[in-house]
């Protein structure tokens, strides 16, 4: 195996660690009738699905294969006509519904290929309620074709009139670029010696989002890894502490990694093996730091603002400590 640069801080698991960390992983066979929260299970998804319990989750968050031709790490998927893909989709898109509480919220994944695909399917037994379109600003640029640089996530609900849903948890921290005063003094953003800030209301249109990259500590070799701050605003959201949290197609952990560091319960199917190790060991250092890039101080800050959000922790924790020694 090939030495990493020395800031390359790409996940990898060892044969020692791996050996240690299987033995956390379940399989299909030992999904018993009243199964332990928090786990992870390496199995097909239609191996497990029936054993789970009817109206189990408040949120499932589902980002299956796309239609495209993808290799995970030797196990292939092989894209098909758009009739085929939505029949694949259907194979298990409404047996995962029927996991869903009544009241419970389910986002699915997908590109500008596959995404009608969806709806359709997605509609035949939720209500939509938004797609929101996230900037995945990664990738090669294309010679005959605009470069592919946005993705979708469909909202959808069993009951549009009953829902839960947290707006003040998701708030964004933007850059002020006109700031605008009364009385020479700020309205509705604050100064600071990194730059101008307001606090906003989210849109469905997301460009905050950094792809995982080799210097991101919860970077792994998945080819579709989703973000922690991604999956982060989607917890916050539609999911209270102690919800239970259900991803089909688990991948590298992010959903299953991100509930826990949000004090939810969650449970992942993957049928990938290594991907179950990798998801494992995020777990396990997850004990250790439960931090989520992009996001601090109960907001989700704009790129390229890290300076910014180490002074407002800085700030917040002595305000604290003044609260402390006040009520002493």
């Amino acid at each position: 195996m090939a030495k990493k640069a020395e800031r390359n801080r790409t996940l990898s698991v060892s044969p020692k660690e791996a050996e240690a960390l299987d033995a956390f992983i379940r399989r299909p066979d030992e999904l018993k009738e009243g199964f332990e929260k928090d786990i992870v299970v390496n199995g097909d998804l239609l191996e497990c699905i029936d054993k789970i319990p009817d109206k189990s989750f408040d949120l499932i968050i589902v980002d299956p294969p796309y239609n495209l031709d993808k290799d995970f790490h030797g196990r292939k998927f092989a894209a098909m006509s758009q009739d085929e893909y939505e029949d694949y989709l259907r194979s298990w898109f409404y047996k995962v519904c029927d996991k869903l509480k009544d009241e419970g919220s389910l986002y699915m994944c997908g590109d500008w290929k596959c995404t009608s695909s969806m709806q359709r399917v997605i509609e035949e037994r939720l209500t939509v309620i938004n797609r929101i379109t996230w900037q995945r600003e990664k990738g090669r640029g294309a010679l005959s074709n605009w470069k592919n640089g946005m993705e979708d996530i469909w909202f959808a609900v069993k009951n549009p009139r009953k829902y839960y849903f947290d707006v003040e948890s998701v708030m964004m921290k933007r850059r002020v670029i006109a700031p605008y005063k009364v009385d020479g003094k700020p309205k509705d953003w604050e100064e600071t010696s990194e730059g101008n800030f307001r606090t906003t209301y989210p849109s469905n249109f997301w460009d905050d989002i950094s792809i995982p990259f080799w210097s991101m500590p919860e970077n792994t070799d998945h080819p579709t890894q989703k973000p922690e701050k991604l999956y982060a605003k989607l917890i916050l959201a539609s999911s209270k502490e102690g919800d239970y949290v259900f991803d089909p197609f688990l991948g590298s952990g992010t959903a299953a990694v991100v509930a826990k560091k949000l004090n939810r319960h969650y449970l992942g199917i993957e049928i990938n093996h290594e991907y179950c190790l990798w998801t494992m060991k995020r777990l396990m250092n997850a004990l250790e730091d439960d931090s989520i890039q992009g996001y601090a101080d109960g907001v989700f800050w704009e790129r390229n603002s890290l300076n910014v959000q180490k002074k407002s922790i800085k700030q917040n924790r002595k305000e604290k400590d003044l609260e402390i020694n006040f009520e002493q």
